[in-house]
């Protein structure tokens, strides 16, 4: 029996509106996770050390929570489902792994380049990222053309980075180290978009996150493995404050909320959203837990207010016309 492909989900404006802001507020607790991963790899004194009980403590919340839940049952039975009848391949199944990459870099750049600095390097690298996996149509979205508006909206944001951060980059070493969170941006839109796909199959935003935090969690535990090898076990767990231990309860938040709101914002606008919500809770962080940095100058304030604008260029024009195909698709069902 050939199975024929499903068509791309029709998305009203409200969908697409409430997506995003689902995905600035996961932004948000992005740049939150960052500050508290890096301060627990400071601590640690092992950066992937402390990514594994980031990730490794979201693993254990998920995998206890998940089965007691009906909803979360009956997920994990779609997904078995899913594979079973090649709906789903098992590549879909790895987007954690970028997570876990994405984490570790938390714990080995943000001590030394700061929350800032690491998000430009994150932002220019998922930015970029998140046209070509639209582009591509690997989300449960499909494929996204590359309008005038989408490309506006990331060089904007980009831009708009750029500038909230400019007087904090650095020596050319600390440009160097900020290599790893480019490569973790560019990871970013290819594990939103195959989560995608496993919540869609599934049923279960919890379900995907399981599953991503198991391949993320499995990933971090052969780096630490090789670290242990090279430098031995971590003298001991920090005592506190309580909030070092919070960072795998943000990364499920985050991830959940990209897999949920993807099929209606695309990878691209995700992608937007979550910068938005990066720059916001940096300023934030910065204001009311001011680091070695500071309190944000001028510069900052202004970035973040272009990041935002960035992201309602993307919305409304976006929302202001569909395209000749989606006008088509919208006869046969509503929007």
């Amino acid at each position: 029996m050939t199975r024929t492909a499903s068509a791309p989900p029709v998305v009203s404006a409200g969908q697409r509106t409430a997506g995003v802001v689902v995905a600035v507020i996961a932004g948000a607790a992005l740049a939150v996770q960052s500050r508290i991963n890096g301060e627990l790899a400071v601590r640690l004194d092992d950066p992937i050390g402390a990514a594994l009980i980031s990730f490794g403590s979201g693993l254990v919340v998920l995998a206890l929570l998940v089965p007691a839940l009906p909803a979360g049952r009956a997920g994990l039975a779609g997904l078995r489902a899913a594979l079973r009848e090649h709906r789903l391949s098992a590549w879909q199944l790895l987007g954690g792994m970028c997570g876990g990459f994405l984490v570790a870099t938390q714990g080995l750049t943000v001590p030394t380049l700061g929350v800032a600095v690491f998000i430009v390097a994150l932002v220019a690298g998922q930015s970029s990222s998140s046209l070509l996996v639209d582009r591509a149509g690997v989300g449960p979205a499909g494929q996204q053309p590359v309008t005038a508006p989408r490309l506006a909206g990331a060089v904007l944001t980009v831009v708009a980075v750029l500038i909230s951060v400019g007087d904090r980059i650095g020596h050319p070493s600390a440009l160097a180290l900020a290599i790893l969170p480019l490569l973790a941006g560019l990871g970013i839109a290819w594990q939103q978009a195959v989560n995608g796909h496993v919540r869609q199959a599934s049923g279960s935003a919890l379900v995907a996150g399981l599953v991503n935090f198991c391949t993320g969690t499995a990933v971090l535990l052969v780096a630490f493995a090789v670290s242990v090898l090279i430098r031995g076990l971590p003298g001991h767990l920090p005592h506190g404050p309580w909030w070092l231990y919070c960072g795998g309860l943000i990364g499920i938040l985050f991830v959940a909320a990209g897999a949920a709101v993807v099929r209606y914002t695309g990878v691209l606008l995700l992608g937007l959203g979550m910068i938005a919500g990066q720059i916001t809770g940096a300023l934030l962080l910065d204001v009311v837990a001011p680091g070695d940095a500071g309190r944000p100058g001028w510069n900052t304030i202004v970035g973040a207010v272009l990041t935002l604008v960035a992201v309602v260029v993307a919305v409304v024009k976006k929302d202001a016309g569909p395209a000749r195909g989606e006008q088509r698709a919208g006869r046969a069902t509503p929007g």
